[in-house]
């Protein structure tokens, strides 16, 4: 899979902006609702448990703290498709993680959308503000 690629045909599409890091991470500043736009990063890495190729789509909702509703977090992860919620470098972020293996481009588009849109709307639930 050519993430770079589809990243940059999927930004042009959406009206986006792309950038490369190198063949395996992108980004995508993609426009959400409102107005806004929330940045995705793209990351393929090799899972060696499973011995698979993995991508990894993230955006950042906001700084991690004993503030949040966590349980709150876990019991709306339930209605997403793709997405659920990880902390990572002390971020509360949304993820979505598929192995490469047969996965279609669409379903790729479908989980930046998803990763962006509900990045933005627990962003604004939990800050009140747009961030990121």
């Amino acid at each position: 899979m050519d993430l770079p690629a589809l990243m940059k045909k999927y930004a042009e599409q959406i009206g986006g902006q792309y950038t490369e890091y190198d063949p395996s991470q992108s980004i995508i500043i993609v426009p959400v609702s409102g107005g806004r736009f929330q940045t995705v990063v793209g990351l393929i890495t090799k899972n060696d448990l499973y011995n698979r190729t993995l991508i990894s789509l993230r955006s950042k909702v906001c700084p991690a703290r004993s503030g949040i509703d966590y349980k709150m977090l876990l019991e709306q992860a339930t209605f997403f498709n793709y997405c659920r919620f990880i902390i990572k470098d002390n971020y509360l972020q949304t993820e979505a993680t598929a192995s490469l293996i047969s996965i279609s481009e669409e379903t790729i588009k479908e989980m930046v959308q998803e990763v962006a849109n509900l990045a933005d709307q627990f962003e604004m639930k939990l800050t009140g503000t747009d961030i990121y």
